[in-house]
């Protein structure tokens, strides 16, 4: 089987201030010679972790993006902007500024499963077309509410009475502008995010990210490489499935494996027709796959 060309795998970028997400993925793809994709959006003017797909490494993108993300960010209290970050036009402004007190007392009701619009600037379709684009052609849609997971919410530090630092564990849909721009409104002022940074984004941290210059270095970009993750990194959080070697050769052929073996065959009695499971054959991702009435059914084919 013909695969791409380049290495396979995941870099995690330390996206810069200003710069698209689209652009930065652009720029490592280019470097490694490979097909390459990103796990998660991070607006121009977030920084932070960026996990890119580089090769057979895109075919797991959606399994990473289901993963938490963890993020810090400051509240400008007092003034709402049209973004919900400090892009936007000032839209409105309040002398209210809330005590670490009231802000302490305030979290709890936006931790779990709670309800959120998202900001009118952001990457969602209504009918067809971005909600961005609405919004910049001074046609703002209405932003339908959905239900999205705050893990975990903390305040950090108040570093002075106009500004608050929080951090947030949530899951995928989230937005943090809209995040900030109801808490303000519960606390019966407004706000937006001033400043705002992907630390986590579920097993890719910032402690692996590499700054994005690193690539466009000659003196650096042979060690780009040793901070290449493999393909599984993404895969962590779905359950493991190892196969002997007939069944692993046929599901890497596209078709559907009911496995023999006693443990995998334990293991698969364990799980719920419908679950995704990685399939291996010894140390080898085969492909992701789901587990079926018939067997294993795969999804995508690892082909390295």
């Amino acid at each position: 089987m013909s695969v791409d060309r380049g290495p396979h795998g995941w870099l995690v970028i330390d996206k810069p201030l200003g710069m698209s997400s689209h652009r930065a993925v652009q720029i490592v793809g280019r470097r490694a010679g490979a097909k390459a994709g990103h796990a998660g959006t991070l607006d121009p003017l977030a920084t932070g972790v960026l996990p890119v797909a580089l090769g057979e490494a895109t075919k797991t993108i959606r399994y990473a993006m289901n993963a938490r993300k963890c993020y810090r960010f400051r509240i400008r209290w007092g003034i709402a902007r049209t973004s919900d970050d400090g892009e936007g036009e000032i839209v409105g402004e309040s002398e209210v500024r809330p005590s670490a007190a009231a802000i302490e007392a305030m979290l709890p009701r936006f931790t779990g499963p709670i309800r959120q619009s998202p900001p009118a600037h952001s990457a969602i379709k209504i009918g067809g077309r971005r909600a961005y684009a609405l919004a910049r052609a001074a046609k703002p849609a209405v932003m339908p509410e959905r239900t999205v997971e705050v893990a975990s919410l903390g305040l950090e530090a108040i570093p002075d009475r106009d500004h608050a630092d929080l951090v947030a564990y949530v899951g995928k849909g989230t937005y943090i502008r809209a995040l900030a721009r109801d808490l303000a409104a519960a606390l019966g002022t407004l706000g937006h995010v001033s400043a705002l940074r992907r630390v986590a984004v579920g097993r890719f941290t910032e402690a692996q990210a590499i700054p994005l210059d690193t690539l466009t270095d000659r003196r650096d970009r042979g060690k780009v490489w040793d901070c290449l993750l493999p393909i599984e990194t993404a895969l962590n959080e779905i359950p493991e499935l190892i196969l002997a070697a007939p069944e692993a050769e046929r599901l890497r052929f596209g078709q559907c494996v009911m496995p023999v073996g006693a443990a995998a065959r334990e293991r698969l009695g364990r799980l719920g027709h419908g679950t995704i499971v990685s399939a291996w054959q010894g140390n080898s991702l085969i492909a992701v796959a789901r587990f079926e009435p018939g067997g294993l059914q795969p999804l995508r084919v690892i082909n390295l």
